[in-house]
């Protein structure tokens, strides 16, 4: 595989598992940045070695990654560097609890992004989130979804696993589970209106990403076709329904209080 090919496959932006995600972050930046008439003050918490920090830095902005991980703290740093932004994306070890103590104002945009699922209080982490965003700021937060999993049981024939996902209060389908717990989206709306924060856009993803089997991607025609079906089913308001499926949860809300 040359580099070229290597790019487009894992770009943010060419990536089965983040590029309906990346869309909606990117078009959301650009609408901001008109408004505000500079570029955007972002948290990316959780963030890891950069995978949206370093392209949101690239197109401008500065960026705070706040992590818990050094090693991840580490990478980043040095995707930065390669990407030439190094100036732009600053590594700070830590956590929800801490984000008062490493930013020094608000922010417009936060990123939040596979941490709810971990993290031991996910109504306080929200809180904090609405705390450090500047007014009129978006969230953009990606969970993962109940009925997913739900699904991926079934068809794999573990019907009292997918039975457990349904009804139990964390979406976990057994004490093997790796996540701590999934959400539903009445459940995270709800959670974010109880923190003065306002959805504006929910879509689900990776709705066949994580049910297609490996043999079905050899080719990169294979992948830009899957990648064109997850972006037309994230983007049409007609197959909502399919996106209650996708194993990610991706939910844009403001803050107007």
């Amino acid at each position: 595989m040359s580099e070229e090919q290597r790019i487009r496959r894992t770009g943010v932006d060419s990536s089965i598992r983040t590029a309906a995600v990346w869309q909606v972050v990117a078009a959301s930046a650009r609408r901001q940045q008109e408004q505000l008439g500079r570029p955007l003050r972002v948290l990316d918490l959780g963030g890891g070695s950069g995978g949206f920090a370093v392209p949101l830095a690239e197109a401008g902005h500065d960026v705070v990654v706040v992590d818990p991980s050094p090693d991840a703290l580490a990478s980043l740093a040095r995707r930065a560097r390669e990407a030439g932004v190094s100036e732009r994306v600053h590594g700070r070890q830590g956590d929800s609890n801490t984000l008062a103590d490493v930013l020094d104002e608000p922010v417009d945009l936060i990123c939040c992004h596979g941490v709810l699922e971990y993290v031991d209080d996910p109504a306080a982490t929200i809180s904090s989130l609405h705390d450090v965003l500047a007014p009129d700021g978006v969230v953009s937060l990606l969970v993962a979804q109940r009925l997913a999993a739900v699904l991926s049981r079934a068809l794999a024939g573990q019907f009292e696993a997918a039975r457990t996902a349904l009804v139990s209060a964390d979406g976990r389908w057994g004490e093997s589970d790796p996540l701590p717990r999934r959400f539903d989206v009445e459940q995270i709306h709800a959670r974010l209106v109880a923190s003065g924060l306002r959805p504006v856009s929910t879509q689900g993803v990776r709705v066949f990403t994580d049910l297609v089997p490996s043999a079905y991607l050899d080719t990169e025609a294979d992948r830009a076709g899957l990648l064109a079906l997850e972006q037309a089913v994230a983007e049409r308001t007609a197959a909502a329904f399919l996106g209650r499926l996708g194993a990610g949860l991706h939910v844009l809300a403001v803050r107007d209080d």
